[in-house]
């Protein structure tokens, strides 16, 4: 069996932590691992390294690098780059390619495709509903994964289960797949105990998933028949649609496996409160917080101390560079905050960018930005280097903070280190590396008429950026 997490999602309902560049899935709240580093290893439970493949958009390229490293160096390999987002089915399509013809894997390979930004417990259980749906999807049976729900919730979608299958313990056809219901409709589904909350996880054999996609997503099929490389040179014209609505609502060959363990897509900052761990006063606190008579709250701080007086039932989340503070039953709500700064050309690259920014050597945070400067952190990670490059527009000048480092500007080369500093003037071709064995941390301040990202020009770069 391999294990296909799929990694490229963008999203801003956990905003303003999570933005267009920097979705849920790379974010860790109250945990040393992110959610994708989580869903890694509990695929690891039931499949080894080499069998895990992630799928994820060219944008989050190096995100998902790093996050790899963090906790199995060497995963990297098994990545998918999409060129563009174009939903789960032909995300799904491309990953059945890559299994097919870079892991040789033959037909009857089981497929366990899973989101990448879900929490789930006991991960043991898990991993054996999983090994469960493993042998009844080689009858040639599409399962789907349903959760036993536990409240009537309105955010999901739901499976309506039908009659057990012969021959597959705890398997059951899908009778129906049911859109996010109202709160009356949600309470039906709960009391009639035929309704599951549809996780967004399934597995299937390679031929079972080919043969559904020639019956009712010919041009998704069709692209099947070219290699691994051609359908990356050709993924612009697939169509922008999930495998819900291409395969799995028309076929009848779908199955569903009641899962009955702790289950959340974190879709929401209410839904963050609910998994993190709180304190006496049934506070969830990260981050500098001091707080005076306050319940039932939610407080992230970021940089600064976030101090509250008399809360009861609110959320307050603090970024580098923005701060949101809601009642806790108001955060379906963020959204419109969202398409509000959208629409404002002032606000809306606080949902596209997030403060920090990463790199294959490493990365950057803004610190501050005004008229003709900008201000930032830069870390190098051990062992990489930046571009030969020159900027038209701008001057800039190293200090360096932490580690050592050596630096290229025009014709000469040195080393630099701690309380030491490097002026580089404007149209002078210059490159930073990291030689040493820890990070080179260095304050850079840029000045002049224009500072945006695009002023470079690369002559030379290890990660083929030129």
């Amino acid at each position: 069996m391999k294990a296909i997490i799929l990694a490229g999602g963008g999203g801003t309902r956990l905003w303003p932590l999570s933005r267009q560049s920097f979705p849920k899935q790379f974010m860790k709240i109250g945990d040393k691992h992110s959610f994708l580093q989580k869903t890694v290893l509990r695929c690891l439970k039931f499949c080894k390294e080499e069998e895990i493949v992630l799928v994820t958009n060219k944008e989050y390229q190096f995100h998902v690098q790093d996050q790899l490293k963090e906790i199995r160096p060497g995963m990297e390999k098994n990545v998918i780059l999409e060129p563009i987002g174009r939903n789960t089915a032909p995300a799904i399509a491309l990953a059945v390619k890559f299994a097919e013809e870079k892991l040789g894997c033959d037909p009857n390979e089981v497929l366990f495709i899973c989101p990448s930004d879900h929490l789930i417990a006991p991960e043991d259980a898990f991993a054996e509903f999983v090994r469960k749906a493993e042998g009844v999807a080689k009858q040639g049976q599409i399962i789907t994964f349903g959760i036993v729900p536990s409240r009537p919730e309105t955010g999901f979608g739901y499976i309506k289960k039908g009659k057990k299958l012969s021959g597959a313990a705890g398997a059951y056809k899908v009778d129906q797949f049911v859109e996010k219901p109202d709160l009356e409709r949600a309470q039906g589904y709960l009391a009639s105990g035929d309704y599951l909350y549809n996780s967004g996880m399934f597995a299937f054999t390679i031929a079972t998933i080919k043969e559904e996609f020639s019956k009712s997503a010919s041009g998704i099929a069709e692209s099947l028949n070219g290699t691994f490389e051609w359908m990356l040179a050709n993924f612009k014209s697939q169509p922008n649609i999930s495998i819900d609505y291409a395969v799995l609502e028309k076929s009848s060959r779908v199955a569903v496996i009641p899962l009955d363990i702790t289950w959340s897509d974190v879709g929401s900052w209410d839904s963050v409160f609910d998994n993190l761990p709180k304190d006496e006063n049934k506070n969830v606190k990260l981050g500098k917080v001091l707080d005076i008579d306050t319940t039932d709250s939610m407080i992230i701080g970021h940089d600064r101390l976030v101090a509250t007086i008399g809360m009861k039932g609110v959320m307050i989340v603090e970024t580098a560079d923005a701060l949101l503070v809601a009642r806790r039953d108001e955060s379906q709500k963020v959204k419109e905050v969202v398409q509000l700064l959208k629409l404002n050309p002032e606000f809306e690259e606080l949902t596209q960018l997030h403060p920090t920014v990463h790199r294959p050597w490493g990365s950057f945070t803004l610190l501050e930005v005004g008229p003709r400067y900008k201000l930032k952190r830069i870390v190098v990670n051990p062992g990489e280097k930046l571009s030969l490059q020159m900027h038209f527009h701008r001057s800039e000048h190293w200090v360096v903070v932490k580690g050592a480092g050596r630096v290229v500007v025009g014709e000469e080369e040195h080393f630099f280190h701690e309380n030491e500093s490097v002026f580089i003037p404007k149209t002078t071709r210059h490159r930073l590396e990291n030689p040493g064995k820890v990070s080179l941390e260095i304050i850079e301040v840029q000045v002049g008429e224009y500072v945006g990202e695009d002023d470079i020009e690369r002559f030379e770069d290890v990660y083929h950026r030129v």
